[in-house]
């Protein structure tokens, strides 16, 4: 079925998002979105929201089983302490992506902001995975607790953009991001380290990367033709020397 946003106040649209899930519809298309907040919030049920135009902030959160394809930008907040799903965008997104996100995915083809998988953790059985197809800005990974982060640097519009900001991976103590190519070691918080993938990572990563490159018709072989590293925390508890030592 097909919804026109249209003019539509944020609250209204959802309202008949929900209507919809709940009398059965598995496809839905959202027509004329601009800027409408919290699109997808909440959904339990394996249906498909397809947006044609820029969704607003908090796309996704608290999702739970949902897919979301949006055929343009998304903004920030995209995926908020998201359970499982995934969201597809085929432009560019804003900040503080998959910020506490448990589970699911979260594709992105082009350039991501700051703050991108701040708090992210494993949930359970589940293991968040987000993938930039682009370059991202200043605090990639910040606190990040478990799950996967991917940085291509593949897919931006800015060819003289830095693949990464500064202070990458600040408190990360747990999950891991892989890099393709080169990371600029002077941008590195200090908790984190650069090694080099495993047999192990690379098979897990290649199954990432491959559903990545599914969803947006990209060529897999060209994508892995460059050297990855990964990043990892030096220590579970990066600031563990702040506080009072447990009692013995």
């Amino acid at each position: 079925m097909k919804i026109d946003a249209q003019g539509l106040y944020y609250r209204d649209l959802n309202q008949k998002i929900r209507e919809a899930v709940a009398a059965g519809a598995t496809e839905i298309e959202l027509v004329n979105v601009n800027g409408q907040y919290f699109i997808g919030d909440g959904i339990n049920r394996e249906v498909t929201l397809t947006i044609q135009g820029v969704p607003g902030n908090d796309l996704a959160a608290f999702m739970n089983g949902a897919t979301i394809i949006v055929r343009d930008n998304g903004q920030d907040n995209i995926g908020n302490t998201m359970n499982a799903g995934k969201v597809i965008v085929h432009g560019h997104a804003g900040d503080v992506l998959g910020y506490g996100m448990r589970g699911g995915r979260v594709h992105i083809r082009k350039d991501v902001g700051y703050r991108v998988g701040i708090h992210m953790k494993s949930y359970n059985e589940n293991k968040p995975v987000l993938v930039a197809g682009g370059k991202a800005g200043d605090f990639f990974g910040e606190y990040m607790a478990g799950g996967v982060l991917i940085l291509l640097g593949m897919f931006s519009d800015d060819a003289d953009k830095p693949k990464h900001g500064f202070r990458f991976g600040t408190g990360m103590h747990g999950g891991t991001i892989f890099v393709r190519g080169e990371v600029d070691e002077k941008k590195l918080s200090r908790e984190v380290g650069v090694f080099e993938l495993t047999d192990g990572d690379r098979q897990e990563l290649e199954g990432y990367l491959k559903d990545y490159c599914g969803d947006f018709g990209i060529d897999f072989a060209e994508v892995m033709a460059e050297r990855f590293v990964k990043i990892l925390p030096k220590s579970t508890r990066p600031y563990g020397n702040m506080y009072c030592p447990m009692p013995r």
